[in-house]
């Protein structure tokens, strides 16, 4: 593991926790995949992001262990412990922008941007700041589909469990979130070396 790597990590995991924290968790529009869970976790019953998303990331990375390696799991590791302590953190605070309730497209925009360059970072060196990452990274490298495509299809399953607690007019900017956090992921991971 490089120390660069893990400083990228952590930087990383801690812009997807603000981003999650200051605009998701407020706005009524949300993410998909595991992040989207540990907001339907809290919503339903109470539980902390910051302590969900410990526990499904430790079980989808055994999961997507084999496929990624050790060195995925250290990484991923940094990035786990990099967004539980940065969510903690946030929770010790009231949000920055509570008005963004009033504003979905901008809610949408904004929380596309945290999530995608957030979890971006992450992923173009090897780490996962969620569990769904790696699960997404194994199947992406398994069947040789675009990084994107896996996201998309993981975040509009939870999406779609969302409905349980976020309004129909509000579902339209999580879809719209979920796929431009994606297609940023995507642009991230694919960028030459020597532009980061």
């Amino acid at each position: 593991m490089k120390l660069k790597n893990c400083l990228t990590c952590l930087l990383g995991s801690a812009i997807l926790a603000f981003g999650l924290y200051h605009i998701h968790s407020f706005s009524q529009v949300t993410e998909g995949g595991q992040l989207g869970l540990t907001l339907l976790l809290r919503h339903w019953f109470s539980v902390s992001p910051a302590l969900s998303s410990f526990i499904i990331n430790c079980i989808c990375y055994f999961i997507g262990w084999r496929t990624l390696g050790k060195t995925f799991i250290g990484y991923s590791a940094v990035c786990t412990l990099g967004f539980s302590a940065t969510f903690w953190i946030c929770e010790q605070f009231p949000p920055l922008w509570p008005q963004l309730v009033d504003f979905p497209l901008a809610a949408c925009l904004l929380g596309a941007l945290f999530v995608g360059a957030g979890t971006g970072l992450c992923v173009r060196v090897g780490g996962a700041p969620s569990g769904d990452d790696g699960l997404v990274m194994s199947i992406s490298k398994v069947l040789n589909i675009k990084i994107e495509y896996v996201y998309i299809f993981f975040d509009l399953l939870i999406i779609g469990l969302s409905l349980t607690y976020i309004p129909l007019k509000r579902i339209a900017y999580s879809i719209a979130t979920a796929t431009l956090s994606s297609w940023i992921i995507g642009i991230i991971q694919r960028l030459p070396k020597k532009d980061l």
